[in-house]
């Protein structure tokens, strides 16, 4: 018997899409509780969150993750049905298999192992579980974690199941991620007539030279831990639906995935300064969804290294690249954060999937780093 397969097959049948619970804490928690852990839960609005904690002193280590899904878009686009965890050619399909509902089942199976040999840990244990990680993060593990820092029980070490590898279990662990930066740029013009260019201001024409400066700008070279900064644009619109009118307004998008050489209030400022070197009309608004963050490598990257060498036989590399991930909620009150999973490859896709062979050892590889960090 999978036990991970079995559990992961049961979170994939609750159908929740962001915000939505499903009923997967119920199943989490009523396992956790028959192992002694103390359960709160700190929903807030339409999300749920719970901490689960069992033991007590240092150091204290959390299991962090979401039990939220994406939306599986159109069911027919699906071999079979993203809410039926079906069994494939060694895979298991299902919304969420991937992310992360198979690394929720597989912590809590590592924790059932690691209690029963280690009945009295030398330390702390908890889980910290959102439903609000795939949505707006509002309140999420940004609530668990003001939650927390209040009653002066922030974890100095974190595991997040997200799933981090590339093209093999245990490949890559994330210890931090860049900042996120999102811009929207509305350029004002005056509309007319194309025949009339001398009566009207073609926000498209105006907007272009500040274009090739801050696509083309070079902010950084990254670092030992960080890529390069980019900027990408990710909606360009103006027009007013014929082809003889100049339009009076342009919309633009973009995201800035900065690293730690960089400040978002720096970013800015760059992005004001090219506006008025280019002499734009324009309104900016900005929305920070995050800042870099980054667990340097010392206690918790030494002990997930070296259980993911002796339980799988690989050589794990340390990367930041990737989206934000609910660290950057974690990670600035002290705790050593990393984030490890399974295979990252079908994320947010149709037919996402595991690899069945890959669910025992995820297991393993979490044991083994309690076993590392909770016993003498």
């Amino acid at each position: 018997m999978n036990a991970v397969l079995e559990f992961t097959r049961a979170l994939i049948e609750r159908p929740s899409i962001t915000p939505a619970d499903a009923g997967c804490r119920k199943l989490l928690t009523t396992r956790l509780k028959r192992l002694g852990f103390a359960v709160t839960t700190l929903d807030k609005e339409d999300v749920s969150n719970f901490v689960a904690a069992i033991g007590s002193g240092t150091p204290a280590v959390a299991f962090a993750g979401h039990t939220d899904v994406v939306p599986p878009g159109d069911p027919s686009q699906w071999r079979s049905p993203p809410f039926e965890p079906t069994l494939r050619d060694g895979y298991l399909y299902g919304r969420g298999a991937a992310d992360m509902k198979s690394s929720l089942a597989a912590m809590v199976v590592a924790a059932e192992r690691f209690l029963v040999r280690h009945p009295e840990p030398a330390g702390s244990l908890c889980f910290l579980i959102t439903s609000d990680e795939e949505g707006t993060a509002a309140y999420g593990t940004r609530h668990i974690v003001e939650h927390l820092r209040k009653a002066g029980r922030m974890p100095e070490f974190c595991v997040i199941g997200e799933p981090s590898s590339t093209a093999v279990l245990g490949d890559t662990v994330k210890n931090g991620r860049r900042g996120s930066l999102n811009g929207r740029l509305t350029v004002h013009g005056v509309q007319g007539h194309v025949a009339y260019p001398d009566l009207a201001v073609n926000p498209i024409h105006r907007i272009t030279p500040f274009l090739s400066a801050l696509f083309g700008r070079e902010f950084d070279r990254g670092n030992a831990h960080y890529p390069p900064t980019r900027v990408q644009a990710s909606n360009i619109a103006a027009g007013a639906g014929t082809a003889n009118v100049i339009p009076g307004e342009l919309t633009l998008d973009f995201n800035f995935r900065y690293s730690n050489e960089q400040t978002a209030e720096g970013l800015k400022s760059i992005v004001d300064g090219l506006l008025a070197e280019h002499g734009v009309d324009a309104t900016l608004s900005w929305q920070l969804s995050g800042e870099p963050f980054l667990t340097p490598p010392g206690r918790l990257t030494a002990v997930v290294q070296t259980a993911i060498r002796e339980e799988l036989g690989v050589e794990c590399q340390l990367s930041t690249s990737g989206g934000t991930s609910d660290g950057r909620f974690i990670a600035p009150h002290g705790c050593e954060v990393v984030e490890l999973g399974p295979v990252n490859a079908t994320i947010h896709k149709v037919n996402e999937r595991v690899a069945i062979a890959d669910l025992e050892p995820l297991a393993k590889v979490y044991e083994r780093i309690l076993i590392e960090l909770l016993t003498p």
